[in-house]
Order: C-alpha cells, then structure tokens, then sequence
C-alpha cells in the first residue's frame, strides 16, 4: 500500500475498524493529577467493581484484562542511607495485589525499564501469586547498538537473565523490542544473522515461551517486512504491540507509522494487538481547556485520560492496552473504567477530531516519556523538562510576550514550577548539543534544538524582557 493511502482516512472507516465494541479510560497517569475523590487515609471514595473487561487470545485461549499493567515506572523511594533512589517494593506489592484481585491480568516489563530494576521489582511481587492468575510480557531489549548484547551469546544470556528475574520458568508473552529502530539493518543483525530468532522459535517450541511477538517503534519497511515472513509462513507472529491513539490515528510523529494502518494490517492477518502510549506519553491527559472543554460536554465527570483509554481499547482486535499506573488513584480509576468497558460512539468520535485538530497546533514538543533517550551523559532530565514545558502549554500559560495578561503570574508558574519539577543541574542549560540522545527518540525529536528553544524561552522569563 502505498504510504499516501496510510495517511488517510475517513469516518467510516475509522468506524468499521473500532467494530462495535468497547472503550477504555484510566486515570491521569503521567504527570496529571488524579480526579477521584480520596479519603484522608488515601485511599479511593467509593466501591471499586470487580467487573474487568476480557478479551480472548483465538491462539491460546488466554482471557486477557483489557486493562494491562505497564511495569515501565513502578513507585521509588530514597535508600535509608540516603545514597540514591530504589523500587518501592511495598508500594509495588500492594499494586500488584490490588490489580489481581480486581482483573488485571497481564504485566509487561522489559529489561532496561526503571534502570533494570523492573523485571526484578516485578517478578517478586508477582510470585506471591498463583502462576495461572496472570500473564507476564518481557523483551529482547537488544536496540542500543552493543555488539556484545547483539551477539547470539549475549542475547541469550539477557533471555535466560528475565526468567531469573521474573522467577518463572516460562513466559507468556515475549516481545522482539523496539523493532524498527535503526532500520532493517538493525532488525536483521539484532534477530536474524546472529541466529536468535531461531533459537526463539527452538523456545517456544519447548514452551518456554507461550506467545512470540514484537512491539513496532518505527520504520514502515520493517513492520511490512515481519508481516511479510508471516504470511510466507517462515515465522508465526503471535502478537505484535502498536502505539494507538487518537493524534496517532492520523498524525503519528516521528518514526512512527499512522495507527490506521498499522491495526489494519493486523487485523487482516489475525494477529492480536498489543496497544502502547495510549495517553501519548501522557500529552492526552493534559489537554488544554478548549481542547477538554468540548470533551465535557459530552461527559462532564469523564477525565481526558479516560477518554484517551476508551479510544485505545475500542477495537475489538486489541488483546489489550498498556498502563503505566504509579500511584493507587490511577489504578482505581482505570479498573473503574474498564469495568465494564463503554465503548465510543460517532457523537464521540466527532468530538475527538476537533481535540485532534487543537492538539495539532499546540506548541507542546511531541516526547512520549518513553526514556529511551536517556542517561544523558550532561546529566539533563530530557523527559521532565519537556514534561514540564508541555504541563505549561496544556495550562494555557505559554507566554508569547511580557505584555500578556497575567504575565507575572504565568511567569512565576513556569520559573517556580521547572525548579520544583527539574533540579538545575538538569534542566535545558545544560544541554551542550553532543546529539548523542537523537538517535533513540523513537519520535525523532531533534532534542538538542528543542532543548535551546526551551532554554531561550527560560532566560527570556527569568530576564523579564519582552519578546
């Protein structure tokens, strides 16, 4: 197909592909504030229902939460002796145990994630559970370019390390990450020439292995290329895993490849979906008020997160839809929300185009918070900068001149609230332009020149000139 054809489409069917099925919601979970009323204990006000949404793997018969537990930034806590940051192993129990008794039944991990302590973090919180009351997704995070990872034996000591980890003897579902990063070369070094897809396919076989798929992050040749050694029966793709979401749909930045065509392609081979960045690295839980406005119109007690949720989860095609949920209010809500889904209609779907439309043409810089960008070696927090600046564009308090209204006040907003939210030694100033983080932004935002706009902007406010 060719690529103008991925680009387009038009209402029907968009409605043909969402069928007539469901809707997801969750709480504001990267970097919103939650919506629920909570008690002064902390906990949630009201009756949380046991009514979780399922849909069936036609592979395995697996019954799958809609709603899944993205294990990507579980709760930390200073160390007692104060020489840095840990997994908050308690706070990660008490999730965990809260989302299995409440449905949620599938938890995605991968080795890098929360500077590789997530596998660990959650395969002990996990373990206090009977084996068959959840489904475990890990990856081969082979992306960074380390011959010795790409290497048979490397990547098969980092498979072997997630069963340590995860303490399981099998896994359920087992993702080929970030495929489409650094392009087909990439794909055919980090899986093909050095044998590993085969040693895989060996595995799951052996039924160390129950489902074998790959999370796409870019690269269209690619994503047509795996689908193509499907259809030619030289590997079976279980699952694969897609960002989706309303900007997506059509508008997708970056690396990435329009939603449209991506579940399409699956759908037409059968392959159960896998759905990541709902939320859009959490753009979509912090619209602007024209944006969220035309949103509480329809359902005035809905947040936008909620929103962004049920929009990701309506296809009857999707296995599930990740949720990186670091505080309990998040969780409740989105259980809340799925159980049971509400799917979106046309009113609604009217209603997400004009957002689509306001969101285009806000200034927010397009970061998922996905981190792969990260550890710059200057020591700049890239993803919580551009969250803050993105916080302020929501806001509505991006100031073009010192002449504004509420100048004073939207000055102070964004000076105090970067210092509290960024320490100084890793805001934008310090980025030195080195270009190292540009090639892993599965977005392709050119880092270091929205890092100087943001700077500028910065010392444009703190000099209180007009500009």
């Amino acid at each position: 197909m060719e690529k103008k054809n991925r680009k387009s489409i038009n209402r029907r069917s968009f409605l043909k592909a969402l069928g007539t099925g469901s809707v997801i919601t969750t709480a504001a979970i990267y970097g919103c504030k939650p919506t629920n009323k909570v008690s002064a204990e902390g906990g949630y006000v009201g009756e949380v229902p046991k009514k979780m949404t399922y849909r069936i793997n036609h592979n395995t018969g697996d019954k799958v939460s809609l709603l899944g537990y993205g294990c990507m930034r579980w709760p930390l806590r200073q160390k007692a002796d104060g020489s840095g940051e840990e997994i908050d192993q308690d706070a990660v129990n008490q999730l965990v145990d809260y989302a299995i008794e409440h449905g949620v039944n599938y938890f995605d991990t991968a080795p890098p994630y929360i500077r590789g302590w997530s596998e660990k973090a959650t395969g002990i919180a996990l373990k206090r559970h009977p084996r068959e009351k959840y489904f475990i997704a890990t990856k081969l995070s082979t992306q960074r370019e380390d011959p010795n990872l790409r290497s048979l034996q490397g990547s098969t000591a980092l498979y072997h390390q997630s069963f340590k980890e995860l303490q399981v003897d099998y896994i359920d579902y087992y993702l080929l990450h970030a495929i489409g990063m650094g392009g087909m070369k990439a794909t055919i070094d980090r899986f093909y020439e050095n044998g590993m897809l085969d040693f895989l396919k060996k595995e799951k076989e052996a039924g160390r292995i129950r489902n074998l798929g790959w999370s796409y992050h870019g690269d269209i040749e690619v994503f047509n290329y795996l689908l193509t050694q499907h259809d030619e029966g030289k590997v079976h793709w279980d699952f694969a895993q897609i960002q989706l979401n309303y900007i997506d749909w059509l508008h997708a930045s970056g690396w990435n490849t329009n939603a449209q065509y991506l579940l399409g392609e699956l759908e037409k081979r059968n392959i159960p979906i896998v759905i990541m960045e709902p939320l859009l690295g959490g753009r979509l839980s912090r619209l602007s008020a024209e944006a969220l406005n035309l949103l509480k119109e329809i359902r005035p007690e809905e947040s936008a997160a909620s929103w962004a949720f049920r929009y990701a989860g309506t296809p009857e095609s999707v296995l599930t839809v990740l949720s990186g949920m670091v505080y309990m209010e998040h969780l409740q809500e989105n259980i809340r929300t799925y159980s049971p889904l509400d799917p979106v209609n046309k009113a609604e779907y009217s209603a997400l185009e004009k957002v689509t439309e306001i969101m285009l043409n806000d200034d927010y810089v397009q970061c998922t918070e996905c981190k792969y960008c990260m550890p710059c070696p200057y020591g700049v927090d890239i993803p919580e900068v551009f969250s803050h600046y993105n916080r302020i564009i929501s806001s509505g308090k991006r100031l073009k001149s010192s002449k504004d209204d509420n100048y004073k006040e939207a000055r102070r907003a964004f000076l105090v609230g970067y210092d509290r939210s960024v320490p100084k030694l890793r805001q934008s100033n310090h980025c030195i332009g080195c270009g190292i983080c540009k090639p892993h932004c599965p977005q392709t935002i050119d880092i270091p020149n929205e890092m100087r706009r943001i700077d500028l902007y910065t010392e444009q406010l703190k000099q209180q000139s007009s500009f």
